[in-house]
């Protein structure tokens, strides 16, 4: 298979294609159909503060070094107008700003019992306390819509995000890895979460990913939304694109991609667009180059914008496993460039503040860090 991919120079055949698209990670295993229940015992308010959950959360984490602090950047300030910030200085949009969060979350069952992270401590993955870490990385940095992906514990974000007024959606993969693993709490998938003091969503619509008129694994939900300020209205998407490397996953990415694009230009309605995903590909794969150079809707990546082209950061991923150490960039938010205006970013983590075992780990709950963007009307 290697020297297959080695020699590949024209698509792979469909047959191939087929067969990986058909693929699951543990088809030879048995399945355990749970569901998403770990945590319907938690004791949270139906109402509460941002400040009274962070206070939650630093109580759940008081034994626990803290988050990684990071710092946001407004493109149009001065070359210094980045700032290191921590959970009460952080710089909020303003109403006409939409602020928007990216991030795979780490699915529990697949990092705790799968993924391998050998640099990391078995307590960190510990959901009893891994649960707080993630919120407060959510909740510090107040944006108004959140795409994330390898959720498997859907209704702790519910409960927790419900009591500030979000609202979300969850679609599973229909043959999630997670089925696979003995005591998961339910399949994976994408969600989005949204500010219902803000915004007002108008619809949802969801599809299996296809390649080759073949479903796929993998997912894609999109959300129109009305802003309540003013009624001006725009479209947000999220996916979680197959992982694992090679020239024919490359090809089955694009593929995907192309999918995805399609079933954008059915939906939008010439609407503002921000897709959010992880991707799974690195910038140098055809699928990134498939989405920033559609003509409908035209696309730019925010990350890319922000350094004037001169790339995507070093990394959103950096992790350990048994097989080796993978720093690399596999997600993105991108957005229709002649109608949104990129305000202001959160720039990735230092590397001396990730660490030597990189992540997760106690300071930080996933192994890819989130990403988060400011955009306006134009």
């Amino acid at each position: 298979m290697a020297e297959l991919q080695h020699n590949v120079r024209m698509p792979p055949p469909k047959s191939l294609l087929m067969y990986l698209v058909r693929m699951g990670s543990f088809t030879s295993g048995q399945k355990f159909l749970n569901e998403d229940t770990e945590d319907n015992n938690l004791d949270i308010p139906e109402h509460a503060s941002r400040e009274q959950l962070l206070n939650r959360c630093n109580e759940e984490l008081a034994h626990l070094p803290p988050l990684i602090k990071r710092s946001f950047h407004t493109l149009h300030g001065p070359p210094d107008s980045s700032q290191e910030v921590g959970t009460e200085d952080i710089p909020s949009c303003g109403p006409e700003a939409i602020r928007v969060m990216q991030w795979n979350i780490l699915s529990q069952s697949l990092g705790q019992k799968h993924d391998n992270f050998v640099a990391c401590p078995e307590e960190a993955l510990d959901w009893r306390t891994r649960r707080w870490k993630m919120l407060e990385e959510i909740l510090i940095y107040k944006a108004d819509i959140l795409c994330f992906q390898e959720v498997d514990h859907f209704n702790f974000l519910k409960k927790t995000l419900g009591a500030l007024d979000f609202s979300g959606t969850f679609f599973p993969k229909p043959d999630s890895p997670c089925y696979y693993i003995k005591g998961n709490n339910g399949p994976d998938g994408c969600a989005i979460f949204y500010n219902t003091n803000k915004f007002e969503l108008i619809r949802t619509e969801t599809r299996v990913l296809e390649v080759c008129t073949c479903q796929s694994n993998q997912v894609v939900i999109l959300c129109i939304f009305r802003r309540k300020l003013d009624g001006r209205e725009f479209c947000v998407a999220t996916t979680h694109l197959k992982a694992r490397q090679g020239t024919l996953l490359a090809t089955l990415r694009n593929e995907q991609g192309k999918d995805l694009l399609e079933f954008i230009q059915e939906h939008y309605d010439g609407r503002p667009v921000v897709i959010a995903g992880d991707f799974n590909a690195e910038p140098t794969e055809p699928v990134y180059r498939t989405m920033t150079t559609c003509l409908e809707p035209r696309l730019d990546s925010a990350y890319a914008y922000y350094s004037n082209r001169y790339g995507e950061p070093p990394y959103t991923t950096w992790k350990i496993r048994e097989e080796g150490e993978f720093c690399q960039t596999l997600d993105y938010i991108f957005f229709r460039k002649d109608s949104l205006e990129l305000e202001s970013l959160l720039n990735l983590p230092r590397e001396e503040d990730i660490g030597e075992d990189r992540a997760p780990s106690f300071r930080y709950p996933s192994d890819h860090f989130s990403l988060v963007c400011d955009f306006c009307f134009k």
